[in-house]
């Protein structure tokens, strides 16, 4: 279409695809990214809290935040690591109670070292709440954790054998968690692999915990390790665990589950160890986006990563994706201005788009318009009709006058004192200024 007939459609008539060239889509096939069905593992409350910086909350916001996590449609949960101690197991047990007794759809995960003194407080909460719980054994696998623990791989077969006995003894079902398995040799993984498997593992767990992958070594290790199972003639799940040192968490992530991992892991707002975890809020909204969740309500995503910040006491950047307070905010002119030509069109699809590769609606949020020193007039217009307040030109003038000398965005509060000393003088005394 040429955009004269763009340009002559109504605005109820308009697509997405008559206003916006999507590049990201043009070597996609018809249909999903991915040829197996994906799901999504939350490890705010067990990985996410061994960051140094975040306080562990309090079990009233834990399960707030799990009744958040279910809503938005993720999968499952990793709710703590009960062989931390007495309140670790006190948490679990009350997170376990509450999401079996409000019957969340949400399922419970609980992490644990390969040893029996990690595994058995989990069998002993599962069977006090009467509901399985899965456990995600982990043992390290690389060769500088190796060397670094004295750790031969027989010791590593034994540990890992008892713990995965142990757990589906008592019928619970166990993923065996691989740490640092993109620094791992093949020879090891796959007697790891199998050992796990044929003592009862029913997944895999991919874990790049010092966020050292690239995409191209996410493409080898996952290769080779759909080849490997196949080889096994066995059905395992295989999941991927990311971390952020490299800032290639969410694009890993997604990586990885192109590549065949079908569950994702990660952390909301990233939180995590050293630089954080992959962040799940930025991979529930990038997938939401290229159109892989469409029976997924991420309304509520914003109040999650909210009250994740409030509950582990991590202030949210300002310029962090979707949450932070600059996400949807601009106070340019030119980019002001287009938004109000977009908006007096009609089509509030092509308002939250024309400056936001992020639509602000879809997650609860909207367009917002500042005043400050590259503004033009139609900023100032526009935030005192948003506030019911008349427009008079020499008011307009006097706000856009004060915002060219200074360095920052005006406040609220900047504003309505501007405003009530332009009605006390009467409207005189106004600055003169030039728009952007």
């Amino acid at each position: 279409m040429s955009d004269h007939g763009v340009l002559n459609k109504p605005p109820s008539e308009l697509s997405e695809a008559d206003i916006i060239y999507d590049w990201n889509s043009l070597e996609r096939h018809p249909g999903s990214l991915f040829k197996h069905k994906i799901s999504f593992f939350d490890e705010t409350l067990r990985d996410g809290v061994q960051c140094p910086s975040v306080v562990d909350p309090k079990i009233d916001d834990k399960i707030k935040l799990v009744h958040l996590m279910n809503d938005v449609g993720i999968d499952h949960v990793d709710i703590g690591l009960p062989g931390a101690g007495k309140r670790a197991q006190e948490d679990v047990l009350e997170l376990g109670r509450e999401i079996r007794d409000a019957k969340l759809k949400i399922k419970v995960a609980c992490a644990g070292r390969t040893h029996l003194n990690d595994i058995k407080p989990i069998v002993d909460i599962s069977q006090k709440l009467g509901m399985p719980i899965e456990v995600m054994a982990f043992i390290g696998s690389s060769p500088i954790r190796l060397y670094a623990e004295d750790w031969n791989l027989d010791f590593m077969l034994k540990k890992s054998a008892e713990a995965i006995d142990f757990a589906v003894k008592n019928g619970l079902p166990c993923t065996y968690v691989t740490e640092d398995t993109t620094r791992s040799r093949p020879e090891v993984l796959a007697t790891l692999f199998k050992n796990a498997i044929d003592h009862g593992a029913t997944r895999i767990c991919i874990c790049d915990t010092v966020g050292h992958a690239t995409p191209d070594g996410i493409r080898n290790l996952l290769q080779w390790t759909k080849n490997f199972i196949q080889g096994l003639g066995v059905k395992v799940g295989i999941d991927w665990h990311g971390h952020n040192d490299r800032g290639l968490g969410v694009t890993n992530t997604i990586i990885a589950l192109e590549c065949g991992a079908d569950r994702a892991h990660g952390t909301i707002l990233g939180i995590g160890e050293r630089v954080g975890n992959a962040s799940l809020d930025q991979t529930l909204m990038n997938l939401k986006l290229l159109g892989e969740l469409p029976n997924h309500d991420l309304s509520k995503l914003l109040l999650l990563c909210r009250l994740t910040s409030q509950a582990t006491r991590v202030q949210i950047p300002y310029n962090y994706p979707l949450a932070g307070t600059d996400a949807f905010r601009t106070a340019t002119g030119v980019h002001a201005a287009a938004i109000i030509k977009a908006e007096k069109k009609g089509h509030a699809f092509l308002a939250d788009r024309i400056y936001s590769g992020v639509p602000a609606g879809i997650f609860g949020r909207e367009q917002e318009i500042e005043v400050g020193h590259m503004s033009g007039e139609s900023n100032v217009i526009y935030w005192l009709r948003k506030r019911h307040i008349e427009p008079e030109s020499p008011l307009v003038t006097k706000i856009l006058g004060v915002a060219k000398a200074t360095d920052h965005i005006l406040t609220e509060d900047e504003l309505y004192l501007i405003i009530k000393e332009f009605r006390t003088s009467g409207g005189a005394d106004t600055n003169s200024a030039t728009s952007a």
